[in-house]
C-alpha cells in the first residue's frame, strides 16, 4: 500500500517553497530533488514508495512548479538552489544528517550542497547527474573548456522552438520540439510510454517551468567561437555553464559520505554522447562549422563524473555506481523497482 503523501509550502528566509511529503518523522529523511524542465511531479511515484520506510520531501526547486519564481545568479553557479535548500532544511527544523537524492539538475545542486555542508549529509544519491564540470563545453577528464568563452553552453543552447513550446504551454505532439516529443524521446528509453493521464501531468510539470527573465533558460552573449554564443549571467542554464559550475571539489570533501551513483545505460541528455550537447551534434553534422574533434569533441560527462567520484573513492569515500539496463534519463519513472530496491539497499546497508 502507498503511504498518503501531502504537498504543503513552507516559507523559508529566502522564499516560498512547496512540496511534496510522505512518511513519519521517526523514520530517516530522505530529500529528493528534480532535473531542469521539471517538478517535484516527476517525484510522486518515489515519495508514496519510499513513504514506506523513510520520511521523504521533496521541494520544487526555485522557478519550478509551484515555487516562487525568484531569478538564478548565474554567476553564483546552483548556490541559488544549494542556499534555498538550506533553508528549507532550517525552516522544517532539521537537526540530523539527510539523505540526499537528485535527479539531472537536481543532481548539480546536491553535489554543491555537499560541498557546502558535508555534515549535513548521511548519503548522497546522484540518479544521471549534470556532471561535475556543467553541461556543455569542456573535453576531457578534467572539464577543460574548449573554448575561454565557454561558448557552446549557457541559455543560448536552447532550441527557441522548444522554448516558445513552453511558454504557449503546448500540450501537442505536432512538432519534434513539443514538450510531449521531447518527453517521449528524450526523458525516457523508447518504447517506454506512460498513461495518458501521466502523460499529461508530467507535461504539466515542464509546463510549469519559469521562463521569466533570469530563469528558464537564461541570457546569452553572441561571440566569435564555434558555435557562436556564449553564456550570459542570469538563468538556469547559465548557473550549469562550465564557466560558471564546478563541483568537482566534492572529491575533497570532509567528513565523507558513502555515494550511490545511478544513472541509466541508454541517457540521451547525460551521456558522452549527449544529443543535447553541441559538441555532439556537431561532430554528427547537425550544426554547421564544426572545428574538429581536437579542438570541440563531445562532452564526455558520464566519464567525468566518473572521474571525480573515482578520486572520492581514492581520497577515502565510498563509491557505488550502480547502471540500471534499458532505462534513459529517467529510471525513476522507467524502472521503478529497480531504482527503488538500489536506493534502499543502498540506504539500509551502506549508511
Amino acid at each position: 500500500m502507498f503511504e498518503k503523501i501531502k504537498r504543503e509550502s513552507i516559507t523559508t528566509e529566502r522564499l516560498t517553497i512547496s512540496y511534496i511529503t510522505g512518511g513519519t518523522p521517526d523514520t530517516p529523511p530522505v530529500v529528493l530533488l528534480h532535473g531542469n524542465v521539471s517538478s517535484n511531479a516527476f517525484w510522486e511515484d518515489t515519495v508514496k514508495e519510499l513513504s514506506v520506510n523513510y520520511q521523504v520531501f521533496a521541494p520544487d526547486l526555485r522557478g519550478y512548479g509551484e515555487t516562487e519564481a525568484l531569478p538564478i545568479n548565474a554567476e553564483r553557479g546552483v548556490k541559488d538552489w544549494s542556499d534555498d535548500l538550506d533553508s528549507f532544511l532550517t525552516a522544517l527544523n532539521f537537526n540530523q544528517p539527510i539523505h540526499l537524492l537528485g535527479w539531472s539538475l537536481g543532481g548539480g545542486v546536491t553535489m554543491q550542497f555537499a560541498i557546502d555542508h558535508p555534515q549535513k549529509i548521511r548519503s548522497l544519491i546522484l540518479l544521471n547527474p549534470l556532471s561535475p564540470f556543467g553541461f556543455g563545453g569542456t573535453r576531457g577528464l578534467e572539464g577543460i573548456p574548449c573554448f575561454s568563452s565557454f561558448s557552446g553552453s549557457g541559455g543560448g543552447t536552447v532550441n527557441p522552438d522548444f522554448l516558445e513550446r513552453i511558454k504557449s504551454k503546448d500540450y501537442g505532439k505536432e512538432s519534434p520540439n513539443s514538450p510531449k516529443s521531447v518527453l517521449n524521446q528524450f526523458y525516457f528509453n523508447q518504447p517506454f510510454q506512460l498513461t495518458s493521464d501521466k502523460e499529461k501531468h508530467l507535461i504539466s510539470s515542464m509546463l510549469s517551468t519559469s521562463t521569466l527573465e533570469g530563469n528558464y533558460p537564461g541570457s546569452f552573449e553572441l561571440c566569435k567561437d564555434w558555435p557562436g554564443m556564449a553564456p550570459g549571467n542570469k538563468g538556469v542554464n547559465n548557473a550549469i555553464s562550465p564557466k560558471y559550475f564546478n563541483v568537482s571539489a566534492i572529491a575533497d570533501v570532509e567528513p565523507k559520505f558513502p555515494i550511490l551513483w545511478i544513472r541509466g545505460d541508454s541517457d540521451l541528455i547525460v551521456s558522452d554522447n549527449s544529443m543535447f550537447d553541441l559538441g555532439f551534434l556537431g561532430q554528427n553534422n547537425y550544426i554547421e562549422g564544426w572545428p574538429g574533434k581536437n579542438v570541440y569533441p563531445p562532452q564526455p560527462m558520464v566519464s567525468q563524473t566518473r572521474s571525480v567520484l573515482n578520486k572520492y573513492f581514492e581520497k577515502g569515500g565510498f563509491v557505488q555506481e550502480t547502471v540500471i539496463k534499458d532505462a534513459g534519463h529517467s529510471p525513476h519513472i522507467e524502472k521503478p523497482d529497480d531504482f527503488l530496491s538500489s536506493v534502499r539497499e543502498f540506504i539500509n546497508t551502506k549508511t
